[in-house]
C-alpha cells in the first residue's frame, strides 16, 4: 500500500494535536493540584461508567499521588476495597457538590487508580501536610482524621494517576 506525504503529514498532524491536548489537560490538573483545597472524585464501575457517589474531598499531595481520608463507609472506600479503584478526579473549587450543578465536570479531570493505605508512617506524613494546608480546621478534624484511622471508623486512600 502506497502512502501519499499529503495523507501522512495530515495523520502526523492530527496525532501531534491529540497527544498535545491531554498534555494541557494534565498541566492545568497539576496547577490545580497545586493550588486547590478540594478534588471532586467519583468511583468508576466495571464497565467504566462513573458512579453516582460523587464528591468534594479534602486531600493531599504526597509522593506523586492524591491521599484522601474518608469514612470506611463511602463508597469510594468500599470501592477500592472491593477492587472498583479507578476513579475519575476532578481538580478546583466550586462548592459542595451537590449545589454545583455540576460545575466541577468543567474542572481539569484525571484518571487515577486508588489503593487503600495502611503504611501508619505514610498516613502520619499525609497527616501531617494536611495539618498545615487546613489549618483552620485541623484542630477540629485532625484529631478525627487521626482517632479513625487508628479505630477503623476512616481510611485513607491514594489516588494516583495512571
Amino acid at each position: 500500500m502506497m502512502i501519499l506525504r499529503r495523507s501522512f503529514l495530515k495523520s502526523a498532524g492530527t496525532a501531534l494535536a491529540l497527544a498535545a491536548l491531554p498534555v494541557k489537560l494534565l498541566a492545568d490538573a497539576v496547577k490545580g493540584i497545586a493550588e486547590s483545597p478540594l478534588i471532586y472524585i467519583t468511583p468508576l464501575k466495571a464497565d467504566g461508567s462513573e458512579s453516582s457517589c460523587q464528591a468534594e474531598v479534602w486531600f493531599q499531595q504526597h509522593d506523586g499521588a492524591m491521599y484522601v481520608v474518608t469514612s470506611s463507609k463511602a463508597w469510594r472506600a468500599v470501592a477500592v476495597a472491593k477492587g472498583m479503584k479507578k476513579a475519575r478526579v476532578w481538580v478546583g473549587d466550586v462548592g459542595p457538590w451537590q449545589n454545583a450543578d455540576g460545575k466541577y465536570k468543567a474542572l481539569p479531570v484525571i484518571m487515577t487508580d486508588g489503593a487503600i493505605v495502611r503504611d501508619k508512617a505514610v498516613q502520619d506524613a499525609v497527616l501531617e501536610k494536611m495539618g498545615g494546608k487546613y489549618s483552620a480546621e485541623w484542630s477540629t478534624w485532625g484529631p478525627r482524621f487521626r482517632d479513625g484511622l487508628a479505630d477503623g471508623s476512616r481510611m485513607m486512600l491514594r489516588y494516583s494517576v495512571i
